[in-house]
């Protein structure tokens, strides 16, 4: 996601807050055309300041400068107009205007110096979100895959869950997980089981060997860098390893304590149990051994949809849980990116736009 221009614009002058300017033109235009034909003992000129005070809402501080020098000017006229510059009143309120355009055009110029600054801060934060989660390529060997994320912080795009795809000699290699915790430290804890997964693609390890692979590198960032504040009992992830094979509609999965797939076969939605769920990575010292690696089947034109506990928690205004299985079979059918599309919007729906949890989805569908 790239950030917005307008974020980056230290006036912030926009087409449309240009076309704005039209409102303190005309405040200015009318109150000297109606102070000017006012009886001397009305002064209307104090109304003069709404003119910067409105600009500075919409405006960089050069507009609003300019607005206030238009407004001092035309006060000026107002007082040669009823009998000079001399008396104190007109010199109290062309002083009083110069001091609070000064003052409202000083504290746009912070805020321009702010927003240039987040605008900053931003633009590195989603370069470093968008190298942590890259988005999934559209075919990966047989595969077509579509995936979505809705961080449950509005100023971040990603949080403690995770996906990644990899190719592998002969499979197609995903994983789909979920941090305990939420902030940095769940961020970290992903970018270190994601770049352990990539990383040991090469390696060509087996759906065991690349799971125990992955939860060593976990404990290691735990224990090493942790620090001591950290309560190491607590920290696990939960997620889903599997492999979907090129010479045959099989596929092979480990689940380590995370929410169960659902595959979509001819209209009925399944499940993916696995009969002898591993735990989530960290809690425990294993080996290979100890994840067990469940075979279902996964044919052409089946969907397979991987999801975090974010999707299924989510609660609507009375407290349901959202019924992913029976929106799911309700779907009208298309490829994996229509069906992201579908869930996006039905999710977004049922939760009245505001997700409380990180989600993640990803589908996956084989080619011809």
């Amino acid at each position: 996601m790239r950030v917005s221009p307008d974020l980056t614009r230290i006036g912030g002058e926009t087409r449309s807050s240009r076309a704005l300017f039209g409102v303190p033109l005309v405040i200015i235009l009318a109150v000297t055309v109606v102070d000017l034909h006012a009886p001397p003992t009305v002064h209307l000129g104090p109304f003069l300041i709404a003119a910067p005070a409105i600009t500075a809402s919409f405006a960089g501080a050069g507009g609003t400068a300019a607005i206030g020098a238009l407004a001092v000017a035309a006060q000026v006229v107002i007082g040669v107009f009823h009998g000079g510059l001399t008396t104190a009143n007109h010199q109290a309120q062309i002083l009083a205007l110069i001091v609070i355009s000064g003052l409202v055009t000083s504290f746009r110029y912070v805020t321009d110096r702010h927003r240039r600054k987040l605008s900053q801060v931003r633009t590195v934060a989603v370069a470093a979100q968008e190298v942590l989660l890259r988005p999934l390529p559209e075919q990966v060997g047989k595969l077509r895959i579509a995936s979505l994320y809705l961080a449950a912080d509005e100023e971040a795009q990603i949080g403690g869950d995770l996906y990644a795809a990899v190719r592998t000699e002969g499979a197609t290699r995903l994983v789909i997980g979920d941090v305990r915790g939420k902030g940095m430290a769940a961020i970290g804890d992903a970018a270190v089981l994601i770049g352990a997964f990539r990383g040991s693609a090469y390696r060509n390890l087996s759906l065991p060997g690349i799971v125990d692979h992955i939860d060593s590198a976990m404990c290691w960032n735990w224990h090493h860098t942790g620090g001591a504040e950290r309560n190491f009992l607590e920290s696990f992830v939960t997620a889903v390893v599997l492999d979907v094979y090129d010479d045959g509609p099989v596929a092979g999965m480990v689940n380590c304590g995370h929410p169960s797939p659902l595959l979509l076969h001819r209209g009925e939605v399944a499940m993916l149990d696995v009969r002898d769920p591993a735990v989530p990575l960290g809690l425990e010292v294993l080996t290979e051994r100890d994840y067990p690696v469940e075979i279902f089947r996964f044919e052409y034109g089946d969907v397979l949809v991987l999801h975090t506990d974010g999707v299924v928690e989510a609660r609507d205004d009375s407290g349901a849980f959202y019924p992913l299985p029976e929106r799911l079979a309700a779907w009208k059918g298309g490829g994996p990116q229509a069906l992201v599309d579908y869930l996006h919007a039905d999710l977004l729906r049922h939760t009245g736009g505001v997700v409380n949890d990180d989600a993640a989805i990803v589908v996956i569908a084989r080619s011809a």
